[in-house]
């Protein structure tokens, strides 16, 4: 440093200037990019009120080319989902069709267990029956034995409709009854003035219920509701094919 400016004081201009030249750096930038910074500024205030009132948008794919294909299959998944759920709809009434139809089923063979039994000793019954009504009363009360064996078959008979009232079976004797096909198994029609026409006359062998089971129609003759015969018409007054018709007479005893 030179002896004229030795003791020349330094200012701040000289520092600014020194600072200047060692960081390379131009003084007079630093006010332009102050200046600059309120145009920078100015933008977004210029651009606010054009979108004043606009709602905010999110970012979305360009043209939409991204979203396009995830429509179908959206709509694809939607309609699977649909018809899982109409089939599982189907398969749980179906098995509740299947539990109730079952346990229906189960219901019917616990009550109608003993029908097959009931039915093999229904001929044994009418036998009993059939017993009873061979036997004239005369002869029945002109002998003790009899008598004891008349009493005996008669509670044999009765242990055994017992047995079968205990499992709801119940005699069916249509005497008297108008003609019920569901019930009743016509096996003659014959003329009877003491019974209407379409009515049970006689009853070849009686019928049984079990519940509202049919175990064995009733066998019957159905009238005709024909006039009653003439008096002293017999088998030996009638003429060539009359009065030995068939169906004409019957004879229930055994």
């Amino acid at each position: 440093m030179s002896e004229g400016t030795k003791d020349k004081p330094i200012t701040e201009e000289d520092v600014a200037r020194v600072l200047g030249e060692g960081c390379g750096a131009e003084p007079a930038e630093q006010p332009a990019g102050q200046a600059e910074a309120p145009d920078a500024a100015a933008k977004p205030a210029a651009a606010g009120p054009a979108t004043a009132g606009a709602k905010p948008e999110t970012a979305k794919p360009a043209a939409g080319q991204a979203e396009a294909p995830a429509h179908p299959r959206i709509a694809k998944l939607e309609a699977e989902v649909a018809q899982l759920k109409e089939q599982l709809l189907r398969e749980l009434a179906e098995g509740e069709n299947l539990r109730k139809r079952f346990a229906r089923e189960r219901e019917e063979q616990a009550k109608y267990a003993v029908a097959p039994l009931a039915k093999d000793l229904l001929p044994a019954v009418d036998n009993l029956r059939r017993a009873l009504d061979s036997i004239p009363i005369e002869a029945i009360a002109a002998d003790e034995r009899l008598k004891g064996l008349m009493a005996g078959i008669e509670m044999t008979e009765k242990a055994v409709l017992d047995a079968l009232a205990k499992h709801h079976i119940t005699v069916v004797d249509p005497k008297g009854e108008k003609m019920d096909p569901h019930r009743h198994e016509a096996m003659v029609e014959i003329p009877d003035a003491e019974t209407p026409a379409g009515h049970v006359s006689q009853v070849f062998e009686k019928g049984y219920l079990m519940l509202d089971r049919l175990l064995r129609p009733a066998r019957v003759a159905i009238s005709k509701g024909g006039p009653p015969a003439a008096p002293g018409a017999g088998p030996q007054a009638a003429g060539p094919g009359q009065g030995n018709e068939p169906g004409t007479k019957f004879d229930t005893k055994v």
